[in-house]
This record gives C-alpha cells, structure tokens and sequence, in this order.
C-alpha cells in the first residue's frame, strides 16, 4: 500500500489534535530542556573565549630584586627562552618597570606610593604570556627560588573563581537539561501511545485490509517528529533572544566584550539543538511505536 505525504500530514495533524494538551506539554518540555542545553553550551564557549583573552594579555610577572646583576638578569632572560610553556616574554628594566609603576598608583590615586618608589629601587620585572592559563601554577614554580628572583605572581585566582564558576553553573544547567529531556521523551511517548490507543480499531481495520507496517506506524513516528521539532524551534527561539540581550547588555560593559559569542558559534549551538530535538522526538516516538503498536 502506497504512502503518500497527504495521507501522513493529515492523520499527523488529526493525532496531535486529539491529544493537543499531551502533545503541547512534550513541546514545552523539549523546549525548556534544549533551551538549558544551548544555554550551556554557550556559557562554555564565553568562558573559554574569557580565558583566551586572558592568555593573550600579560597573566604572569616575574619580579627580580632590585639589585640583581646582570649575570642574574642575563640568566633568568635565557631560562624564559627556554620554557616551552612561555610564549613571549617583555622584560621592563628599572626605569620602565618604575613608569608603569607610576601610572598604575596614579590610576588609583595611590600618590603617596608614588612619592616612596624611584627607578633604583623599583624591581625590574618580566611580562610574560602564556601557551595556556592553566600553564601559569607550573611555570610560577620554575621560576620562584630562582636566584635574583622576588616573586612571581600570576591571576590565578581569576582562572580558578572563573573556571569553578562556569562548571557548577554547567553542571545544574546540564543536569536540568537532562532530567527534562527524559521527561520529554516520556511525555512523547505518552502522546504516541495515547493516539495509538485512540486509533486501536483504525489499526485493526488497516492490518486486515492489507496495509504494511510502515504504513500504519508512519503518522505515529511523524507525530513525535513534529512534538520535537517544534520543540527545538521554540529552543532555538529562547537561546537567540537570550543571545540578543546579552550581547545588549555587554555593550555597556567593554571589560566583558570577550565574553561574547560570535555568530557562528551561536549558530552552530542552534544546529545542534535542532539535531537533539529531532533525536528526542524520533526516539520517544519509536520506542512508543515499537513498545504499543502491533503490527
């Protein structure tokens, strides 16, 4: 017996009515549950694009005495070429180490700071970015101890507080997601056997007249489809304006433009939250088909 597209559309569009309010609870749910799942995955690439922009700027200074020699100097300079994690290096002497001094206690307004340094007593110092932030804790302990060596600091806090952050908020996110993502799938399957419950007789009638089983599982397994699909776009719909308001909200803050997440990767996280909606819909609807309909 032929399929024809009418024939799945139109008793598509009749099972979904019959169990409108099931069928918008499984829409709603998938669309909550892949908004969470996009959100996620786009808090994971903001971060990651903060801690990029944080490698890129100076993250570990390497502070010598103020009377360090040369011999001192000269040796700290080759060690720093030869730290593979360490991927360029700007060394301030006394005069340039104390200007930047000076202009960072002037931004504060820290005069009486500025009044106690001067050039000699001001310690040179190395600026140094890294291959990766999380480089910093392992070259810190290379350096320090070293002789002629003060101290070496690093925003380690910073990449702690922001990695640790990202991940809880991950976590609760993806836990979230997923908790509502099975119940989608149970909603779904619900709503197919519902209409497969309805249709019982139709079914009878069909099998004794000959109709394949394709033929009567078809506009069942399309239901679920089109609960999922749905469900993806009102997903899709969430996260873009969220996405929208964020990038409104950053441009009043320069400091966080980094956190920003550019289109294409935006645009992928919405492919895939296309793609999840379609599995979840597709599956609730096959184990449904598979479990209640015989055929």
């Amino acid at each position: 017996m032929p399929i024809s597209v009418g024939y799945v559309a139109r008793e598509t569009g009749h099972n979904l009515w019959r169990n409108r309010l099931m069928a918008l609870a499984a829409i709603l749910t998938v669309g909550v549950s892949l908004s969470l799942v996009g959100t996620a995955l786009l808090l994971r690439q903001a971060v990651n694009n903060s801690l990029s922009a944080l490698d890129a700027n100076v993250n570990l200074q390497i502070f010598m005495i103020p009377t360090a020699s040369q011999d001192q100097t000269a040796a700290m300079k080759a060690l720093v070429a030869q730290t593979p994690q360490i991927r360029a290096c700007n060394y301030l002497d006394h005069e340039q180490s104390y200007q930047e001094a000076v202009k960072l206690f002037k931004a504060e307004n820290e005069l009486p700071a500025i009044q106690a340094l001067s050039p000699t007593t001001t310690p040179p110092v190395f600026q140094c970015s890294l291959m990766q932030p999380g480089d910093a804790v392992t070259v810190a302990s290379l350096f320090n101890g070293q002789a002629g060596v003060y101290k070496v600091e690093y925003p380690a806090k910073s990449i702690h507080d922001l990695e640790a952050l990202s991940n809880v908020v991950q976590i609760v996110l993806l836990v979230l997601a997923l908790v509502l993502l099975v119940s989608s799938i149970v909603l779904i399957l619900n709503a197919i056997r519902m209409a497969i419950f309805a249709r019982r007789r139709e079914v009878g009638v069909m099998r004794l007249v000959g109709a394949t089983a394709w033929f009567i599982r078809l506009p069942f397994m399309v239901e679920g489809l089109v609960q999922g699909l749905v469900g993806a776009a009102i997903a899709v719909g969430m996260v873009l304006l969220g996405d929208v308001g964020i990038r409104a909200l950053l441009h009043h803050f320069p400091e966080f433009q980094n956190a920003i997440v550019p289109s294409h990767d935006v645009l992928v996280t919405e492919i895939l939250v296309v793609v999840v909606g379609i599995v979840v819909g597709v599956g609730g609807s096959a184990v449904a088909v598979r479990r209640f309909l015989d055929v």
